[in-house]
């Protein structure tokens, strides 16, 4: 099943700075809360910027739906110190507002008017403003607020060029974007180690269990949360996730044509199911931005995705069409509610090993049926990942395996490559945490989902939620006094209200004209 990598680690071993130049970033959302844990109801607080042109902060799904963007940087300790400056910077300015720390809204109450985010008057500004109303009606308001962190990652070129060389492709264009695929396709086979370690929302408020068949038995407490005490990360169930299945869309990983051609199917066919919605409603007021299965890309939520930045009023799929993959972005990390800031440093150290591992080891094409068992696995990790002597099915054996005897095989690798970063590097920091999150799959525990649960089920959803906040409020405002990017978050703050009047006046098209030329 895991084929052996011998011959690709003492690769490394012989080119060690094919490594140098990993480029990283984080996107890390949280919602604006009151004192109270209630849904905070101002609009995007105008001294962090417009959320239009904002580079760094910015909102997702909803006015109160905080999205924190990193630069991208080689350098983990800079991307932390950033993301950090952001939420001090942030924190300083929202006054009697908390930031919430997990992934799920459990404070949501039936009276809660969740506000669309809202982007100005420019086209622009409209498109993304109707994508997300287009989300509510097919999807519903309240699950587009559940939060994650998403980890972009790229390799250097010259590893690229070696890995060519060592996987003997021909093809001399294409073949970072082979590279990136090979990737994705073993990250589906085994990224379900990224929830367990990592998945922090095992509980999940009674309200997003409606019309859903519940398969597993679970559990309640006195707030009417339900729980499964096995359970990693609801949020990428189908309870939690807003997603179109990729199953459904019949989207690969396997040729890097066939997946740009997939994605723009999706993109260009219509829907029955959002066509009964409508296009606009009898005041003309549009109610989402097409009836096709995707309003965009970005509405395709899966796990692990293809990127590539884009030129100017570039979409996605042309600049991938245009000039390949470049990165990957990770979207199956849970808030970690433990940081401050949502995630931490063993984690990346941790995704970094991983994700090059992936890129290693031998990666076989898929088809249908291979990923109704990758779903399988994803799924048995999600809802019972932590549950004792836990199997998971390999489908190319046609038989079950425990959990741990993969885990003994992956993190012998993983060792193999932190041992060949560390020595690079002159420090052990990769060493130390593939031993520690190898002691997770030893002892459940550990995981952030028990250390989540023991807390939820001793202290209570709200208390504990409120706590957290208000603790890391406190250190994010302390810590400002010493914000070295005030200045430039300041100025950017000014700056892109200054952008967003610009593209305002520089409007030609009415907005009929505009989406219709997109």
């Amino acid at each position: 099943m895991i084929t052996n990598i011998s011959k690709n680690i003492s690769w490394l071993h012989e080119h060690p700075k094919i490594l140098e130049g990993i480029f990283r970033g984080i996107e890390r959302e949280t919602l604006r809360i009151k004192k109270n844990g209630n849904f905070s109801k101002t609009k995007h607080p105008y001294f962090l910027g417009s959320s239009l042109t904002n580079k760094w902060i910015t909102t997702d799904f909803s006015e109160n739906l905080l999205e924190f963007i990193t630069p991208a940087s080689n350098n983990i300790d800079d991307i932390l110190s950033f993301l950090t400056d952001l939420h001090c910077f942030t924190a300083s300015k929202i006054n009697n507002e908390r930031m919430w720390p997990f992934s799920i809204p459990y404070s949501y109450k039936k009276k809660t008017n969740i506000q669309i985010a809202q982007y100005g008057c420019s086209n622009l500004g409209k498109m993304k403003s109707i994508y997300r109303t287009g989300l509510k009606n097919r999807y519903g308001d309240l699950i587009n607020t559940i939060s994650g962190v998403h980890y972009n990652f790229s390799l250097p070129i010259l590893f690229w060029k070696n890995w060519k060389k060592q996987k003997q492709i021909k093809d001399s264009i294409n073949y970072v974007s082979k590279g990136y695929l090979h990737l994705i396709r073993n990250y589906y086979r085994f990224g379900w180690i990224i929830p367990y370690l990592f998945g922090a929302s095992p509980a999940i408020p009674s309200f997003f269990l409606k019309n859903i068949q519940q398969k597993y038995k679970f559990k309640k407490n006195k707030e009417n949360i339900f729980y499964l005490p096995w359970a990693t990360s609801l949020r990428l169930s189908d309870i939690g996730y807003t997603n179109t299945k990729i199953l459904d869309l019949n989207i690969m990983f396997n040729d890097f044509d066939e997946y740009v051609q997939s994605l723009q199917k999706a993109l260009t066919t219509p829907s029955e199911k959002f066509m009964k919605i409508g296009l606009q409603d009898k005041e003309n007021n549009f109610q989402q931005l097409n009836t096709n299965i995707l309003q965009s890309e970005n509405e395709l939520y899966t796990q692990i995705r293809p990127k590539r930045n884009t030129k100017n009023n570039e979409s996605l799929i042309e600049a991938l069409k245009n000039r390949g993959i470049e990165y990957i972005e990770i979207r199956s990390l849970d808030i970690n509610p433990f940081s401050p800031i949502g995630i931490n440093k063993n984690q990346i150290l941790l995704l970094d090993l991983f994700l090059i591992w992936c890129a290693l080891i031998d990666s076989p094409k898929t088809n249908k049926k291979d990923f109704i068992f990758i779903n399988k696995n994803w799924e048995t990790i999600i809802f019972e990942g932590r549950k004792p002597n836990q199997n998971i099915y390999i489908y190319q054996e046609n038989k079950q395996k425990k959990l741990i005897e993969i885990i003994e095989v992956i993190f012998q690798d993983l060792k193999k490559i932190a041992l060949i970063l560390d020595n690079h590097a002159n420090n052990i920091e990769y060493q130390t945490v593939c031993n520690k999150m190898k002691l997770f799959f030893i002892n459940p525990e550990l995981t952030y989902s028990a250390q989540f649960l023991r807390l939820f089920i001793e202290k209570g959803i709200k208390k504990t939620g409120l706590n957290l906040s208000q603790r890391y409020y406190n250190t994010f405002i302390n810590k400002n006094k010493f914000n070295l990017n005030k200045k430039i978050l300041e100025q950017e703050a000014q700056y892109s209200h200054d952008k967003q009047i610009k593209i305002e006046k520089s409007d030609i098209l009415n907005f009929e004209e505009y989406i219709n030329g997109k």
